[in-house]
């Protein structure tokens, strides 16, 4: 393909992803994997190239674009090189008109980098939000040791002490090390964030908005396997993918436990009041996330906060039930807004007496409230506020 037509390309696929993140469609990455293999004439460097416009063109657009041109004609104000891809060219864009207008440019849409500076990201702590994010993994305890594991990738420690750091792109899941439940991919502030539940073997853990599953084998290698570990959610594809991982790992003390929505304590009723330590990784709007998936901050609306913001009070409210006396409640989100973070958490412990905020030691990131918040510009983390409470 010509470097015209890789343009013209990356404008198509970004017209796709637009439409989505209007509509409530496909995530970009499904957009561009399709988009790919419906081009059967493209080779690897050909998608490759045009994987990276289309993604640095998003991250250069702060406000939703108006079309997939626009947002392309944004990345070339900032790589001059490619106006000259806007060739009129049977298979590139059409020439540049003399008054078309290029996408705007900025963080997000003005609504939300105004919440965010609010909550004291602003400039570089804003910028680095759009940055690409690395690749962490965790060595599996149960398995390995960080130091004595052998990988075809030396990684860089991270001060997660089961933590690695890879280059962006590294093909771990074809390792034997990940097939063979070594490794895991985590990002570092994540690890940190599990590392906050304080995980002893024999207690009994709750992992209430479990998903896939990535913190709860953490918390099962924190555990050694001895012990009894919860692991909930409401999403049943999602949790279905926890056994396999779970067998993988090694971790044989996991429980699964599918959630009705609206009426988990149902479910969960024999561990009212017996919960040495609940994780609470609730849903959230993900800006802590945007270098990994910079598309979903087109997709936030304030309304999508404030339904979030509710339903992370009622997760805590329902992991303050489950927790016998002296028991921990952890609190994890990849916002980094207030009012998902340091507010909801602080105005969550004012309402409950029988909860005092409790900051785990963990020697990373700034207090934020009550709490603690790692950001990828101080950090090299997504972004996390995760926070902890003990029940008298």
């Amino acid at each position: 393909m010509t470097p015209a037509a890789r343009v013209q390309a990356a404008i198509e696929l970004l017209d796709g992803i637009i439409s989505a993140a209007r509509e409530g469609g496909a995530p970009a990455d499904r957009v561009v994997a399709d988009g790919l293999r419906a081009r059967r004439y493209a080779g690897s460097k050909d998608r490759r190239a045009i994987r990276e416009l289309v993604y640095g063109a998003i991250r250069a657009c702060g406000p939703v674009p108006d079309t997939g041109r626009a947002a392309m004609l944004r990345l070339a104000e900032l790589q001059p090189e490619l106006a000259e891809s806007f060739d009129g060219s049977s298979y590139g864009p059409a020439s540049i008109g003399a008054n078309e207008k290029a996408a705007q440019g900025g963080v997000a849409p003005a609504w939300l980098a105004e919440r965010l500076a609010a909550s004291d990201i602003a400039g570089e702590e804003a910028e680095a939000l759009l940055d690409r994010a690395p690749l962490d993994i965790r060595v599996n305890a149960l398995k390995a040791t960080r130091d004595a594991l052998e990988l075809p990738v030396a990684g860089e420690p991270l001060l997660a002490p089961h933590g690695l750091r890879l280059p962006a792109g590294t093909p771990v899941e074809g390792w034997d090390a990940y097939k063979g439940g070594l490794i895991e991919v985590q990002d570092g502030g994540s690890q940190l964030a599990c590392m906050a539940v304080g995980a002893q073997p024999g207690e009994t853990i709750i992992d209430l908005c479990a998903g896939a599953g990535g913190k709860t084998l953490a918390l099962a290698a924190a555990m050694e396997n001895a012990g009894t570990l919860v692991a909930c959610d409401t999403n049943r594809q999602r949790l279905s993918n926890l056994r396999p991982r779970a067998e993988r790992a090694g971790a044989d003390i996991v429980t699964e436990i599918l959630l009705n929505p609206g009426r988990e304590l149902d479910a969960l009723d024999a561990w009212r009041g017996k919960a040495d330590a609940v994780l609470v990784d609730a849903p959230c709007s993900g800006t802590g996330t945007w270098r990994r998936n910079p598309e979903s901050r087109w997709r936030i609306t304030p309304d999508e906060i404030e339904r979030l913001s509710a339903l992370q009070f009622r997760l805590l409210e329902i992991a303050g039930q489950l927790l016998r006396p002296g028991g921990r409640l952890v609190y994890v989100v990849c916002s980094l807004l207030d009012e998902e973070g340091a507010a909801l958490f602080g105005r969550f412990t004012a309402a409950c007496p029988d909860l005092l905020a409790d900051s785990p030691a963990i020697s990373a990131g700034r207090s934020r409230g009550s709490g603690t918040r790692l950001t990828p510009y101080r950090d090299g983390t997504d972004g996390f506020f995760f926070a902890r409470a003990a029940k008298v």
